[in-house]
């Protein structure tokens, strides 16, 4: 932003304008691809149309000159070959009406064009519309998480809609218009200077002054319209966090604090916005002065020849009513290049996601049998950023149906296993083994249908229960359903609930309690009978006794997949086959709950320090007691 407006000084800000919008048209015009045809029927019924409406004031030119006036021999050769076509001079004289059903039968199929020139345009920018949206959501969802961590969430979605809504206003209204403009002007033009030059020239020598009017209010529309578009999208943002987190804001009496930063950024997009108003006042106000002036000298310049007697009646009252036909579309370019500007920069906006890196597989990736669940991991090295290294050449080897407990403080790397594991980022160095197969040449989806995971923040779906829960296994019927949260400890919640299985969840699950999510997220897991099952952080909050609960449903599950539990509270590692305590993005102890206890090291302080605390809770209930 700080370098906005800057440029070399031997660089034109007019061909720079021009070639932005070059180039961000031909993408709009590869966005059409597919309707290519549609678009060009458009055009084509746009030609007829105006070839149609410009017969319109000639056949009142010929009657008037032709017809009505007393020197038929001045009339032009134009007026003459109508006059002939609907019968000759004495016949229209007696028959006056000719010429007004002939004027509402062409005005009539030039209706019938238009309305073929809206309908098509509406069409092709209607299925382009479709196809950008189709395009985005299946990028959205294909971005590697690196690259998706560093967006808006509220940008996205501006982008991701009214970018697209943008996009498809122009293509169905303002992009026809732009050759609806030209055609206007130029159909006639033979036409008028075969009638007379100098009133042709009074009728067009403001124009070039108009479009130029036009194209520097573009320039100008198209930074400010960006600018809008950026801070519309940090709004949304905005609001957005706002929603989702209201319980955080509540929690913290942080509401005074989020208003006035909601103010803020409301403020700037007011700013904006006038700004862009502003610049819309002055433009349409000096563009009405200047097309009043182009009438102004057809009028002055027609009165003059025909006081002179230089042109006849039917002539002036041709010229001015074409001026009329024509200005006023070309007068609109300026509008048109207003939300061409708008368009140039939705389109670079929408380029921008849709040139995200997508995650992709090796071409040689293909799924391998069912793995018995061991996992190798081997100089394992990874960093969010260049100087914070997170993983530091981790070596590790867990066995089949081996339960391993992940235990160390915040930041030491344990979800970042986790997510390398299940390939949401690329390690930077080493390399993750499951069942004796590297997991990237193992094809994404194939993976993670091998990996169940329950990661630290579960997300539900506003949809049922069951509908949740079968998320993972499409196929399950009732009773695996049912199995799957019995081993969660969350059956006989769902009991309770009134409509049982068929109770929606709200948004990201919030009617449910965080226990509850975390054990409908568990047993969603569990449904899908996965070679390794990951609880990343996944009983924090449950009870004691839940957690009992569920531990014991899935030792009873022991051997039929590899366990990774990851817990900051050591209460849940003790039955663990195997704990490693990662910290500083290393293994700096390993073995079991007893002779980690026993040993020095992080474990034994983090031990001791929970079994205080426990025993020191446990003394002050006795106390109240």
């Amino acid at each position: 932003m700080g370098n906005r407006g800057r440029r070399r000084p031997d660089e034109d800000p007019w061909r720079r304008t021009v070639k932005n919008a070059r180039i961000n048209l031909s993408g709009l015009w590869g966005l059409m691809r597919e309707d290519r045809g549609t678009f060009a029927l458009a055009l084509a019924s746009l030609v007829v149309a105006a070839c149609l409406l410009y017969l319109v004031p000639l056949l009142p030119q010929a009657v008037i000159d032709g017809v009505l006036g007393d020197e038929p021999d001045r009339i032009t050769a134009t007026s003459r070959r109508l006059v002939d076509w609907m019968g000759g001079r004495d016949h229209v004289r007696e028959h006056l009406w000719i010429p007004l059903v002939w004027i509402a039968v062409i005005a009539g199929l030039a209706g019938a064009a238009t309305y073929g020139r809206q309908r098509w345009s509406a069409k092709a920018s209607q299925n382009a519309a479709k196809r950008i949206r189709d395009r985005l959501q299946d990028r959205v969802q294909r971005i590697e998480l690196r690259r998706f961590d560093q967006l808006e969430s509220g940008d996205l979605l501006q982008r991701c809609t009214s970018d697209v809504d943008t996009t498809q206003t122009f293509l169905s209204m303002q992009a026809v218009e732009v050759g609806r403009a030209l055609v206007m002007f130029l159909v006639p033009l033979p036409i008028m200077f075969a009638t007379d030059w100098r009133m042709t020239l009074a009728a067009i020598w403001l124009i070039p002054v108009i479009l130029w009017f036009s194209l520097h209010y573009f320039g100008r529309v198209r930074v400010v319209f960006r600018e809008k578009d950026e801070a519309e999208g940090r709004l949304t943002s905005n609001v957005n966090e706002n929603l989702v987190g209201i319980r955080v804001v509540k929690a913290f009496n942080r509401q005074a604090h989020e208003i006035e930063r909601f103010r803020g950024s409301n403020r700037d997009y007011r700013v904006l916005d006038e700004r862009l108003y502003r610049i819309f006042a002055r433009f349409w106000s000096l563009s009405d002065l200047l097309c009043f002036a182009q009438q102004a000298s057809v009028i002055l310049v027609g009165a003059w020849l025909l006081v002179t007697d230089r042109i006849l009646v039917g002539e002036f009252y041709f010229f001015f009513a074409a001026v009329g036909m024509f200005l006023w579309p070309v007068r609109m370019m300026g509008r048109i290049l207003a939300e061409l500007g708008k368009a140039t920069v939705a389109v670079e906006r929408i380029e921008e996601i849709l040139a995200l890196p997508v995650e992709t597989d090796r071409p040689d990736a293909v799924a391998p049998p069912r793995s018995d669940g061991r996992i190798e991991i081997r100089d394992l090295v990874f960093s969010h950023a260049e100087d914070a290294p997170v993983l530091r050449g981790i070596d590790l080897d867990i066995g089949a149906g081996e339960t391993l407990a992940i235990v160390g403080p915040s930041g030491g790397g344990k979800s970042t296993l986790i997510n390398l594991l299940l390939r949401f980022y690329e390690p930077d160095g080493g390399v993750i083994r499951l069942g004796g197969v590297d997991v990237e040449s193992i094809p994404r989806a194939v993976l993670r249908g091998r990996i169940a995971a329950v990661l630290q923040q579960p997300f539900l779906f506003s949809r049922t229960i069951r509908d949740n829960i079968r998320l993972s296994a499409p196929e399950a019927d009732d009773a695996m359903i049912e199995t799957a949260t019995i081993d969660a400890s969350i059956h006989e919640s769902i009991q309770r609930f009134e409509a049982g299985y068929e109770t929606v969840v709200g948004e990201r699950g919030v009617t449910l309690s965080g226990g509850q999510r975390q054990r409908v997220a568990i047993a969603q897991a569990l449904l899908q009978d996965p070679d390794v099952l990951v609880l990343d952080d996944a009983l924090s909050a449950v009870d004691t006794e839940t957690e009992r609960t569920i531990l014991e449903a899935i030792r009873s599950r022991r051997g039929r997949h590899t366990t990774l539990i990851v817990a900051h509270r050591l209460s849940t590692l003790r039955e663990a086959d195997r704990i490693v305590v990662l910290a500083e993005g290393r293994v700096t102890q390993q073995g079991t709950h007893e002779q980690l206890r026993n040993a020095p090291g992080l474990y034994r302080r983090l031990w001791e320090i929970q079994d205080r605390a426990v025993a020191d809770a446990d003394g002050a209930e006795g106390g109240d007691a």
